[in-house]
């Protein structure tokens, strides 16, 4: 499990596909790797994924065709900036929400409006995840928990504080780009369970 605060950026330091498998080697700042084990979990621009080897600086991993077809992690090339954050601890504080490393959808980046204050982006999604896209709920973005802005049928607004864009990787993305969603599961357990009432009652 993780809370959707990203410690930091990583870079990537090579991306090989073999036998549908890809090898990412992440390097890393100085002091995320203290400790670490193998086995161990790591949120990967929001996808958890399996420590495979590790160094002081680096930390590998094995993406599966599954991670890749529903996440931006195949798309990577070497020198992207990824938001890496460890697996929650019993006790950690929870600033963001919980959430579980599996990746429900994409969404692409429409819009970026800049202000003095923050920047705001409109994100284009699948109708499909409109009825758990609701405004002031929480949605995590390439791992980031965030809370929603505006919402319409097919996109929805989010509001970037200066302390996000400077530990997130989101202050280099553009329009166009693709970013990993993954729904809050209270959410999506409420909505569905209210569809399903509601379809009983019928």
């Amino acid at each position: 499990m993780f809370t959707g605060i990203v410690a930091c950026c990583g870079r990537i330091k090579e991306a090989t596909l073999s036998r549908g498998i890809l090898r990412l080697q992440v390097e890393t700042p100085d002091g995320l790797t203290t400790r670490l084990e193998r086995g161990a979990s790591v949120s990967v621009n929001g996808v958890c994924l399996t420590v495979v080897e590790w160094t002081a600086n680096s930390i590998q991993f094995d993406v599966i065709q599954e991670s890749l077809d529903r996440s931006n992690l195949g798309t990577l090339s070497v020198g992207d900036s990824v938001n890496l954050e460890r697996a929650a601890r019993f006790g950690d504080e929870i600033g963001g929400h919980m959430l579980s490393g599996h990746i429900h959808t994409q969404a692409e980046i429409a819009e970026i409006v800049e202000t003095e204050d923050n920047v705001s982006m409109r994100l284009k999604f699948d109708a499909q995840w409109r009825p758990f896209v609701i405004s002031k709920g929480y949605i995590a973005i390439d791992g980031c928990s965030l809370t929603i802005g505006e919402v319409s049928d097919f996109d929805f607004w989010i509001h970037l504080i200066p302390e996000t864009l400077r530990i997130t990787h989101l202050n280099e993305r553009r329009p166009g780009d693709t970013l990993n969603i993954e729904i809050d599961h209270q959410t999506q357990v409420i909505v569905e369970t209210v569809e399903r009432y509601l379809k009983s009652r019928s």
